[in-house]
């Protein structure tokens, strides 16, 4: 499943986390089969139904890189995308392959799969009464949210280095900091694109409702992206997001962890107190 803070945040209401072992029925690196066969009639019409539905909405809200990407998800079959076809696609592009893990992984497990070019899915999908809300990350989520841009091959390389950086933060004891940075770039961001906002991140990308939102409500902060600022930003898991941040250009995004001493910024920001997601200086505040 994408964000193991986010979904650890989530689970812990409900007193459940991550085992710090796999499953019986998973290998030593959280992976389960698919068993796509296994999947019924209602999985692939919610798969279907939800496809067609954001395919139509992103139109245009979307960066061009994630409209050009959906293509590695046009595969032979309609419904749940067979992993191991979606695979042979995805890997030909960028080298990445979609792996299926039964729920909650532990942190180090998720940023190794990511620095090793491995996206973990969550092995199974919504039931057809939560089409518009589901709390914890689901198949369409993770493939329908992040598989298009992992199809680009400079997404792709910033993908692996978020997992490498995933892996030095647990080690310093920030991975607090850097899971702000994943969540408000790959889950929550927005950026300028043909003079407009667009979307890009895929927490916005598979939600019908905050597609609508993060683009178009009064309510939320859109903040100019700066990068103190988003490690210092806490987030919301049970609700939509109450800032986003914009960078000036998607492709801006791509070089973000080669510019940034991100070690040194951990140091920096220690003494500094988090930043409420609901707060902002009205300078702040980009137009919508």
């Amino acid at each position: 499943m994408s964000n193991p803070i986010e979904q650890k945040d989530a689970a812990a209401k409900h007193g459940v986390l991550a085992s710090p072992v796999p499953p019986p029925e998973a290998a030593a690196d959280w992976t389960v089969p698919q068993h796509w066969e296994e999947l019924t009639a209602e999985d692939h019409w919610v798969w279907d139904t939800l496809y067609a539905r954001q395919k139509t909405l992103l139109h245009n809200r979307a960066v061009h890189a994630f409209e050009e990407g959906l293509d590695v998800l046009s595969l032979s079959r309609p419904g749940v995308p067979n992993l191991d076809e979606l695979n042979e696609k995805l890997g030909a592009r960028t080298g990445w392959k979609v792996v299926a893990v039964p729920g909650l992984v532990p942190d180090d497990v998720f940023f190794r799969h990511l620095s090793e070019r491995r996206f973990p899915a969550g092995n199974f999908i919504r039931e057809a009464k939560q089409l518009d809300y589901l709390e914890e990350p689901d198949v369409f989520h993770d493939v329908f949210g992040h598989v298009p841009l992992l199809s680009n091959p400079a997404v792709g390389d910033f993908m692996q280095a978020l997992g490498e950086l995933g892996l030095q933060a647990i080690d310093r004891g920030a991975l607090h900091r850097l899971a702000r940075l994943y969540w408000y770039t790959v889950e929550f961001g927005l950026a300028r694109e043909d003079g407009r906002l667009k979307i890009y991140g895929a927490g916005i990308l598979s939600s019908f409702g905050e597609s609508h939102y993060s683009l178009e409500n009064p309510k939320p902060h859109r903040l100019t992206f700066d990068l103190k600022r988003v490690l210092r930003t806490r987030y919301r898991v049970d609700n939509f997001q109450q800032s986003y941040f914009v960078i000036d250009r998607f492709e801006d995004l791509l070089k973000l962890v080669e510019r940034s001493d991100l070690p040194s910024l951990y140091e920096e920001l220690a003494t500094l107190p988090d930043i409420d997601p609901s707060v902002a200086d009205p300078e702040e505040r980009l137009a919508a």
